[in-house]
C-alpha cells in the first residue's frame, strides 16, 4: 500500500520566484514542497545588479504594466524588509548625443507618477557643476536629473521567503534535484535525489517550475509535459571596484549603444557596476565576465567620470544569467523583462505551471498571480495575503531602520559599531537570535574577519540552510568580500571541520567540498 503523503504544492526552483510561490502558497493554508537542486539563491537571483526598480529604461519600449507594477512594488517590498532594502538616489547625467533633455524629463515624470510613489523623495534637476553629486564628473556634463530607486541585498531577499515559507509550514529541500515527475491520475508523482544519494518520493496536487535559466530543461525532464513557450538566456555582468566618489548616491549612465550602466555604492567602500546584455548560449552554470564585458563597463564610466579606471581597479566580478521570456526581440536589451506562466493541464489533470521570465523587484506579484492560476485547482486555496506581510526581520516600527539601529546599539553597548550595523542589517528584529543570549563579545565565539565571528556562522548553518563556506561568504552574507585569502581558507577549515563533527552525530549534513570560496565573486586576475 502507498503511504506517501500528498501535498497540495510542489515547487522547482529555490530562487526568488520560486520561493515567492512557496512563500505565499504556504501563507493560504496550502501544505507546499520546495525543492532546489543546489544552493538557494545560488543562480540568478544572488547575480542581479541588486536594485529593486521601476525600471527607467523599460519605458522606452511602452512596457508601462510592467514599470507600473514594479513602481508599486517597490514600496511595497520597502515596507516588508527595510533592513535588506532601503532608498537609494540616482543621478543620471544629461548627455544631449544620446537622448534629448526633454524625453528624459518625460520618462522620470511617468516614473514619479506611474506607480503612485509615496514614500521615496521625486525627481529633481541637479545643477552638476554646482551640486557635490557633480563633483567626480567630467566637465562637459553640466545638467543632471537625480530620482529614486531601491537597493536589496537580492540572495539574503531570497532566503528570507524561504524561511517565511517554512514559517507557514513549508518543507524546504536544498541540493535536492527532482529525477522524474509523472501524472498519476489527479497528482504527480515527483522523485527527487539529495546530495548524499538519498532518493525520496512526493505526491503533489499541482507542480510548479520555476526553475529559472532551467525552466525548458526541467519541461523536457517531465513526462507528458509540453509547452510553446522558450526563454532567452541573457548574460549580465558586473565588476567590482573601489569607490572613487564621495557620498551614498548612485549613478545611471547613458551609452552610445543606448544601454545604461548603474554605477552604485556597493558595501561601502566599493562600488558595483553593471550590467551587460549579451546572449548566452549553453549550460546557464558556465556563465563567465569576459574581458570585452569588462571593458565594455569600463569604457562607459570612463566617459563620464574624471577618475579614470582600468581593468587593473577591478577587484571582483561576476556574472548570470538571465530567464527573460522569449518575445522575439531583436535586441537582448529589448527582450521584455515581464513574465509569463504557462499552465499545462485539463480538468481532471494535476497542473503544471512553468514560468518564464520576471525581474527581481515584482516577484511578489509573480507569486501572487501564479496562485491565482492555480485558484481552480484547488478547493479553498485561501486569498492573497502578503501585500501587507513583512518578512522575517522587517517587522520595524514604521520601517525605520535608523531608529531601530540605534535602540539595538544601547541595547547591546558591547558590540562594535560594524557588527552590531552588519547584524541588524543582515537580520533585522532577528538579529538577538543570532547573537543569542550573548553579553559580551567573547561569547560570539571565534572571529573570522572584522564584524564576522562564530556565532553567526553557526546560525546560518542551523536555520537558514546554509551548507558551504560560498554559502555563508557570498550569499547569506558578503564576509567574502573583505576577507584576506587565509582568512577565507581558515574559514574553509572550520566549516570542514563541522562537517566532520556533524557526520559524527549525524544530525547536520554540511558538505563543503568541490566549492571554490570565492564562487560568486571571481577575481579577474591573480
Amino acid at each position: 500500500m502507498d503511504d506517501t503523503a500528498t501535498v497540495d504544492l510542489f515547487v522547482i526552483g529555490g530562487g526568488i520566484n520560486g520561493t515567492g510561490i512557496a512563500r505565499d502558497a504556504a501563507g493560504r493554508g496550502l501544505s507546499v514542497v520546495l525543492c532546489e537542486k543546489d544552493d538557494l539563491a545560488e543562480g540568478t537571483s544572488s547575480r542581479s545588479g541588486k536594485l529593486i526598480h521601476g525600471g527607467l529604461r523599460y519605458l522606452e519600449y511602452y512596457e508601462f504594466r510592467l514599470v507600473r507594477e514594479a513602481l508599486i512594488e517597490r514600496e511595497v517590498l520597502l515596507a516588508s524588509a527595510p533592513h535588506i532594502i532601503w532608498p537609494m538616489r540616482f543621478v543620471l547625467p544629461h548627455s544631449a548625443q544620446d537622448r534629448p533633455a526633454w524625453l528624459i524629463r518625460l520618462g522620470l515624470f511617468l516614473y514619479d507618477h506611474l506607480g503612485g510613489r509615496k514614500k521615496l523623495p521625486p525627481t529633481r534637476v541637479v545643477n552638476l557643476h554646482q551640486a557635490s553629486e557633480g563633483m567626480p564628473l567630467k566637465d562637459q556634463y553640466r545638467k543632471g536629473f537625480e530620482y529614486s530607486d531601491c537597493w536589496v541585498d537580492d540572495a539574503r531577499l531570497v532566503v528570507l521567503n524561504a524561511l517565511d515559507a517554512q514559517r507557514h509550514g513549508a518543507t524546504v529541500l536544498t541540493r535536492t534535484r527532482v529525477q522524474s515527475a509523472r501524472r498519476v491520475g489527479d497528482h504527480w508523482r515527483i522523485q527527487v535525489m539529495d546530495n548524499q544519494s538519498r532518493v525520496q518520493e512526493y505526491r503533489a496536487r499541482a507542480l510548479v517550475n520555476a526553475a529559472g535559466p532551467w525552466v525548458n530543461r526541467v519541461i523536457n525532464t517531465i513526462e507528458g509535459a509540453r509547452t510553446s513557450r522558450n526563454v532567452r538566456l541573457v548574460k549580465g555582468s558586473h565588476i567590482v571596484v573601489r569607490k572613487f566618489w564621495q557620498g551614498d548616491q548612485a549613478y545611471l549612465l547613458q551609452n552610445a549603444d543606448k544601454r545604461v550602466i548603474f554605477v552604485n555604492p556597493y558595501l561601502k567602500n566599493y562600488a558595483l557596476i553593471g550590467t551587460t546584455d549579451i546572449p548566452h548560449e549553453g549550460d546557464p552554470e558556465s556563465v563567465v565576465v569576459d574581458e570585452n564585458e569588462i571593458h565594455y563597463l569600463i569604457g562607459t564610466v570612463n566617459r563620464y567620470f574624471k577618475n579614470a579606471l582600468s581593468a587593473d581597479d577591478v577587484v571582483q566580478s561576476y556574472a548570470g544569467v538571465r530567464p527573460l521570456y522569449d518575445d522575439a526581440s531583436d535586441s537582448p536589451s529589448a527582450v521584455t523583462r515581464d513574465y509569463v506562466f504557462d499552465v499545462d493541464a485539463t480538468d481532471k489533470q494535476a497542473p503544471l505551471l512553468s514560468v518564464f521570465g520576471g525581474k527581481i523587484t515584482t516577484f511578489r506579484k509573480l507569486a501572487e498571480h501564479a496562485l491565482n492560476q492555480l485558484k481552480p485547482y484547488f478547493e479553498n486555496p485561501g486569498e492573497p495575503w502578503t501585500a501587507s506581510a513583512v518578512l522575517p526581520g522587517g517587522d520595524i516600527d514604521d520601517a525605520d531602520f535608523p531608529a531601530f539601529l540605534g535602540t539595538i546599539q544601547r541595547n547591546y553597548p558591547w558590540l562594535e559599531h560594524a557588527t552590531c550595523e552588519h547584524l541588524v542589517r543582515a537580520y533585522g528584529t532577528q538579529m538577538s537570535a543570532v547573537i543569542g543570549g550573548a553579553t559580551g563579545i567573547a561569547e560570539l565565539g571565534e572571529r573570522f574577519a572584522a564584524s564576522f565571528y562564530e556565532r553567526e556562522a553557526l546560525y546560518l548553518l542551523e536555520h537558514e540552510w546554509a551548507q558551504t563556506a560560498d554559502d555563508i561568504l557570498y550569499r547569506r552574507t558578503k564576509h567574502g568580500v573583505y576577507m584576506t585569502e587565509v582568512q577565507r581558507n581558515r574559514f574553509v577549515d572550520w566549516c570542514t571541520q563541522r562537517q566532520r563533527v556533524s557526520e559524527c552525530d549525524d544530525s547536520v549534513q554540511y558538505d563543503n567540498t568541490g566549492h571554490n570560496p570565492i564562487d560568486l565573486l571571481q577575481p579577474v586576475s591573480e
